[in-house]
């Protein structure tokens, strides 16, 4: 007789990846309109900053909102925690950066700006990758 060895289930995020995937999706589309618009704005449409600055209040909502997904990813999906700091971390920085660009503190409105983009676009890019639907204790190995 043969003895089949019964694996322990893995639970592997599926449904909170997606959700994760599509809130990234649009967190990553706004923030990449920010720079075009602004460029716009800078090139001598005087209109554009009005979607900058609209764009601009709203964006940190959607990390709200990912906080939220990336919390079921992580505890009820099986899916990673660090997606959750760094949303949380995104929040904090794109409410900063709301009050920079109100105050036109472009020192720190730009560079801060370059980063969160980068961050948005890479974890976007990530959440597509097969690295993404592994579990916590897959990823761990």
């Amino acid at each position: 007789m043969t003895t089949l060895a019964v694996e322990k289930q893995v639970r592997r995020p599926r449904a909170t990846l997606w959700a994760l995937r599509i809130t990234l999706l649009l967190h990553a589309a706004l923030a990449i309109g920010q720079p075009i618009f602004a460029g716009y704005f800078l090139s001598g449409d005087v209109d554009a900053i009005n979607t900058h600055a609209a764009i601009g209040g709203t964006i940190w909502m959607v990390a709200m909102i990912q906080i939220v997904v990336a919390i079921l990813y992580w505890r009820p999906g099986g899916g990673r925690f660090w997606p959750t700091w760094l949303t949380a971390l995104l929040f904090f920085a794109e409410f900063a950066q709301a009050i920079f660009g109100y105050q036109q503190n472009f020192s720190f409105h730009v560079p801060l700006g370059t980063a969160i983009v980068i961050s948005i676009v890479w974890m976007a890019v990530w959440s597509f990758r097969p690295t993404a639907r592994l579990s916590r204790q897959e990823a761990k190995k």
